[in-house]
């Protein structure tokens, strides 16, 4: 049975999360390009990435894993090749630096690679991808972090459930957004069942001394996508983005000092100039081609939809920006606890 929920205008959540995150010392810039990057998510639906994230945010700010004042640092080697010396950052600030980096070196190199080293959660990283397309870029991004998916073979976590995204902008269509996890599901879906009281799909997730459940609350150990593949894949995510950022993750995990489980991040973005190669008003008509295409196509249930990546998002977006983000009544109470605990006025439009 679903949890109740308070419908909140996507401004009043946006200001909450923003004045959260200043309080705890982060800048101003940096608090609303937080809440930008999470409040995105929950205006696309994927909830499991918006401020239900605030607390654990907020939690590593308190512990220091997380710097609320980062000494960010951007090296650029090449003329479209640079890192983003994070300094445990919040990864909203971090990728965000990163990708408008990458956006600006595509500007004259035509693509560019931005790697980041050492952030802490990303957040949707579909955010940064978009930010690409939004300046008629293609956008591409993949992030390794600290294990806790399945591998095929191996007892309990191994691997990350490292995402990876691809925005591709259109002309009359929404921008086509893959942002996918490489487990079946990722640890914040499983929270979003367990505060829903829903369970899981089978074949999803394993308890932690790993027995195969459908129990949201017994979850810990996500499985990845396809056996063999989505193990594969967030294998290579992470030889790549931490290999070379030179930050390892996964080898550090194991290597059974404390030090090694620590929550840490990395990344690496890229940009694609569409000009660079063809005109861009050609590229997106293409595109709309392909889409239309898609849509067309003979469909299996008369009654059904044939969706493109980042369809139903945007629908929702469509929908939340007009009338409000859904937020549970649990969620909401902590937000709202936490803002009085540190002396935050609460928005009007949040109920207290």
């Amino acid at each position: 049975m679903a949890k109740p929920r308070t419908i909140v205008p996507e401004k009043a959540l946006r200001t909450l999360v923003s004045d959260l995150f200043v309080v705890s010392g982060t800048s101003r810039e940096h608090a609303d390009t937080v809440a930008d990057v999470l409040v995105w998510a929950n205006l696309r639906g994927v909830d499991s990435h918006g401020v239900s994230r605030v607390p654990r945010y907020l939690e590593l700010l308190d512990s220091g894993e997380a710097k609320a004042r980062p000494r960010i640092r951007v090296d650029h080697f090449k003329s479209a090749v640079a890192m983003v010396d994070a300094d445990s950052a919040p990864g909203p600030v971090a990728l965000t630096r990163a990708m408008d980096e990458a956006v600006s070196m595509a500007r004259s190199a035509g693509a560019a690679w931005v790697a980041v080293r050492g952030t802490v959660h990303t957040g949707a990283i579909g955010y940064y991808t978009e930010r690409a397309a939004q300046y008629g870029m293609v956008g591409l991004g993949i992030v390794a972090g600290v294990p806790n998916m399945g591998y095929p073979g191996a007892a309990g976590a191994a691997v990350a459930t490292s995402p990876l995204s691809v925005a591709v902008p259109a002309g009359r269509h929404p921008t086509v957004l893959l942002d996918m996890a490489t487990a079946v599901i990722a640890l914040g879906r499983i929270a979003q069942h367990k505060a829903a009281g829903t369970p899981l799909p089978e074949g999803a997730a394993l308890t932690r001394d790993g027995r195969p459940t459908t129990d949201p609350a017994e979850a810990a150990v996500p499985l990845p996508m396809g056996g063999a593949k989505g193990a594969g894949m967030s294998l290579v995510f992470e030889l790549m983005a931490s290999g070379l950022t030179a930050n390892p993750i996964v080898s550090s995990f194991h290597s059974g000092d404390p030090e090694g489980k620590r929550h840490r991040q990395n990344a690496l973005l890229m940009a694609i100039d569409i000009a660079a190669f063809t005109p861009v008003e050609q590229f997106r008509a293409l595109v709309d081609e392909t889409v239309e295409t898609i849509k067309a196509l003979p469909k299996t249930d008369p009654d059904g939809a044939l969706l493109l990546p980042g369809e139903r998002g945007s629908r929702t977006l469509d929908e939340r920006i007009l009338k409000g983000v859904p937020v549970p009544d649990a969620l909401l109470a902590k937000l709202v606890a936490q803002a009085q605990a540190r002396k935050v006025a609460v928005p009007e439009g949040i109920p207290q």
